[in-house]
C-alpha cells in the first residue's frame, strides 16, 4: 500500500494540531525549514498547508485526509467525508459593523442601504459563505430576488448585483471599515480584537472546529480504509482522553467502600 498522505494546517490551529498528534502518536518531529513532518508510522506521510486548501485538496485526491476547519469545508463547498471533530480551533463566523452603526442585524443593512440608494460593501475571506449568507436575507430577497451580489477580486468581478458588493480580504479584515467598507464577515475567538477595532458583531453566520476530513475514494479502498480508521481511532482517544481526569490514589482496604461512594465514577 502506498503510503497514507495527510495534510495538516499551518497557522492558526497549527500548534494545536501538533499538540493533538503527539498525543495521539508516540513521536512527531518537524524538518527544521520545511513544510514536512514526520510521525512514528512510515505508512502515514504528513505535510503542513494552509486551512484554506487542505478541503479541495483532499477533495481531488492528492492527500487522501487532511485536518481543516468546517468552515473552509462549507466555503469551498469540498465533497469530502467528515470523519471526526476535534473540538479544537473554536470560532464563530461572524458579520460585524462600525460601534457607531445602529443596525441590528445584516437584514435591516440590506434594507437600509437600498433605500438610501446607497451601494453596500462587505469585506471577507469567506466569499462563498459570504454570498450565501446575503442571498438568506429576507429583505435582499425581496429587493434583488436570485441575483448575486457582486463579488469582487483583484483578479475576478462576478455577480450581477453591484448594489451589494463582497470584497475579497487577504487578512486585517477588522482593519477595514468604515473607510473602506461598511461591513465585514470574519472570523473570532473571543470578540476581543473586534471590540479594539471598535465593531460590533450583528448576526453570527456558523460555529466552526477544526476536524478531520477524508478523500471518498481513499475511504473505498480497503487497505487505505483501514488505515485512515486507525488514523480516527488514534485522534479520538487524544479528544476523548481531554475530556477525563486520571486519578491515583492511596486507599486503606477498610476506607475503599467509603470511597467509592464518593466517587462513583471509579
Amino acid at each position: 500500500m502506498n503510503p497514507i498522505k495527510f495534510a495538516i494546517p499551518k497557522g492558526s490551529i497549527e500548534e494545536a494540531t501538533f499538540k493533538i498528534l503527539e498525543q495521539s502518536w508516540t513521536k512527531v518531529r518537524r524538518r527544521e525549514r520545511t513544510y514536512r513532518v514526520i510521525l512514528d508510522d512510515p505508512q502515514i506521510t504528513v505535510k503542513m498547508l494552509r486551512p484554506q486548501e487542505i478541503p479541495n485538496l483532499v477533495f481531488d485526491g492528492l492527500y487522501d485526509v487532511g485536518i481543516t476547519g468546517k468552515d473552509w469545508v462549507k466555503e469551498t463547498n469540498a465533497d469530502v467525508q467528515t470523519l471526526l471533530d476535534l473540538e479544537y480551533g473554536k470560532i464563530k463566523l461572524v458579520i460585524a459593523i462600525p460601534d457607531s452603526y445602529n443596525f441590528k442585524s445584516l437584514d435591516e443593512m440590506i434594507l437600509s442601504y437600498s433605500k438610501k440608494k446607497k451601494i453596500l460593501r462587505i469585506s471577507s475571506e469567506y466569499l462563498t459563505t459570504a454570498a450565501k449568507f446575503i442571498k438568506q436575507s429576507k429583505s435582499y430577497k425581496k429587493l434583488y430576488g436570485s441575483k448575486d451580489p457582486l463579488i469582487i477580486t483583484p483578479w475576478l468581478r462576478t455577480g450581477s448585483n453591484k448594489n451589494v458588493q463582497i470584497f475579497l480580504s487577504f487578512g486585517a479584515t477588522e482593519a477595514k471599515p468604515p473607510e473602506d467598507v461598511d461591513a465585514i464577515m470574519d472570523v473570532t475567538e473571543t470578540g476581543t480584537t473586534l471590540v479594539q477595532n471598535q465593531l460590533k458583531i450583528i448576526d453570527t453566520v456558523m460555529e466552526s472546529t477544526a476536524i478531520l476530513i477524508a478523500n471518498n475514494s481513499s475511504l473505498k479502498d480497503k487497505e487505505k480504509r483501514e488505515k485512515i480508521y486507525d488514523i480516527v481511532t488514534l485522534l479520538r482517544g487524544a479528544v476523548e482522553g481531554r475530556k477525563h481526569l486520571h486519578l491515583f490514589l492511596n486507599v486503606r482496604q477498610q476506607n475503599l467502600d467509603r470511597l467509592l461512594k464518593e466517587l462513583p465514577s471509579l
